[in-house]
């Protein structure tokens, strides 16, 4: 059971291990792009190349989607960014119960967003848990953990990456672990913390924020939905920084505009803006966007 291309390695691994994958279940095809054109989850994509029979219940708990489940009769339901909360009737159907592949070092990060928040909250590690379901969000015992560093300048999309690989590797041990009868789960001890949904509400950059925060916010929400700020009456996403050092500017002011756009944060620290997208234009780096559209402001709005 997944969705985005985060499920896709996972489901490439199970079908290489050559485990008899009887169906996959994932979410409704979606219109996208400007015409609406309806398009199939990346996981479904993969399914149809190998003949795997797929299942797109709109509802988890109407019955449609148990006896979906009964029709394909599975020993073990792995789920990986599925999307939909399985009820205990689903969860306790397979002889083995259902496994998640949950991209995050548990307790840290249950939720919906743990790869972006990961960046948000400025942590310097993360990684992939596998875990028994329970009827909880993202609270069954833990299985396998594997951790990986966040490089200062690590982005959404490379993390995203980073563990999709990962999360491959941690349900192939785990798989193997449980047909050996070496799994040991352990219950989730310490405290919690929520990676909630983003939404464009985050993208605004409030430059009294110190400059690492600001970075972390750039990082964090490459991809979507960007952070950005105005500039000269004029939202611009921002796509990549890099820290600028000390200043004595105050929160906002433009402190280079020339090859280079430099802006001071809250902190008495500098953020240099490396990539920035105007509005209905493609991203380009700052030098590219200065050349094109000089800039007069000596501050953001």
């Amino acid at each position: 059971m997944g969705t985005p291309d985060f499920a896709v390695p996972c489901l490439q691994r199970l079908i290489d291990m050559g485990q008899e994958v009887t169906g996959v279940f994932t979410q409704p095809d979606k219109p996208k792009g400007r015409h609406g054109v309806l398009t199939p989850p990346p996981v479904k994509e993969l399914a149809l190349r190998y003949s795997i029979p797929v299942f797109q219940p709109v509802k988890m708990r109407d019955g449609t989607a148990l006896e979906m489940l009964r029709s394909v009769s599975p020993e073990l339901v792995i789920v990986v960014a599925y999307g939909k909360i399985l009820p205990a009737e689903i969860l306790n159907e397979p002889k083995y119960g259902c496994i998640n592949i949950h991209a995050s070092l548990l307790p840290e990060l249950r939720g919906a967003a743990p790869i972006q928040w990961a960046i948000l909250n400025g942590l310097k590690k993360t990684g992939v848990t596998s875990m028994q379901m329970d009827e909880g969000l993202d609270t069954g015992d833990m299985l396998l953990r594997e951790e990986t560093e966040i490089g200062e300048n690590m982005n959404a999309e490379e993390l995203h990456d980073t563990l999709s690989a990962m999360g491959a590797d941690v349900l192939e041990k785990t798989i193997n672990e449980l047909i050996d009868g070496n799994l040991h789960p352990v219950k989730q001890s310490g405290e919690s913390t929520y990676a909630s949904m983003l939404s464009k509400s985050l993208s605004p950059i409030n430059w009294n924020d110190p400059a690492r925060k600001i970075h972390n916010q750039i990082r964090g929400l490459y991809g979507w939905p960007c952070a950005s700020a105005s500039l000269e009456g004029k939202t611009v996403k921002i796509h990549s920084s890099a820290l600028a050092g000390e200043t004595g500017k105050n929160p906002g002011e433009i402190i280079e505009k020339n090859k280079r756009l430099v802006v001071a944060c809250g902190d008495g620290k500098a953020i240099e803006i490396l990539t920035l997208q105007a509005e209905n234009k493609k991203a380009m780096s700052a030098a590219d966007y200065l050349r094109g559209n000089p800039v007069g402001a000596d501050k953001f709005d």
